[in-house]
């Protein structure tokens, strides 16, 4: 067999185990009918889905980012709070687009003195709610250099499946 085929197969066979494990991510939030599962959900599929080194789910807090949960090769922030105007979860709630930063010591949302000791070197961060962002979740890589746009797809589509599943929360209560 050629090397470039084995390969190029290999990387197929661990795109499809990414979307496969985000599929499954996107059924258990089909099922969530609160924000700590959501969260649970998301903390438990999304670094896997996204084949990133670390992830965070972040809620808005007044005028501050709470970050309430993450799962990473290292501990980052959760249970932190920093101001929503420093940090770049605020940023993607408050213009409610993904953030792709491809060098978190060269993109000026990024709050430098946070990053210097911790692996991140890469991130993208997508707002969670339709209308409104109501939360934010973050993938973190320990390599800069820009995220794959498989990467950004995915985190999009589990942040989107997020979103509905809050909005079916918020429905169900309405009922």
């Amino acid at each position: 067999m050629d090397d470039a085929y084995a390969g190029g197969e290999a990387r197929d066979k661990a795109l499809a185990a990414r979307w496969s494990c985000a599929a499954e991510a996107i059924e258990a939030l089909a099922g969530a009918r609160s924000l700590d599962a959501v969260v649970n959900v998301l903390r438990a599929f999304a670094r896997r889905a996204v084949g990133a080194d670390g992830i965070a789910v972040v809620l808005p807090d007044g005028d501050r980012c709470h970050y309430v949960a993450e799962d990473s090769m290292e501990p980052l922030w959760e249970g932190q709070y920093f101001p929503a105007s420093f940090c770049v979860s605020g940023w993607a709630m408050r213009h409610r687009q993904t953030a792709v930063i491809a060098d978190v010591f060269d993109d000026p949302r990024v709050p430098v003195d946070a990053y210097r000791t911790t692996f991140v070197r890469s991130m993208v961060m997508a707002p969670i709610g339709q209308a409104e962002s109501i939360a934010a979740i973050g993938a973190y890589w320990s390599e800069a250099g820009q995220p794959r746009e498989h990467e950004i797809a995915l985190l999009e589509a589990l942040a989107r499946a997020a979103s509905l599943a809050l909005e079916n929360e918020r429905l169900a209560k309405r009922t």
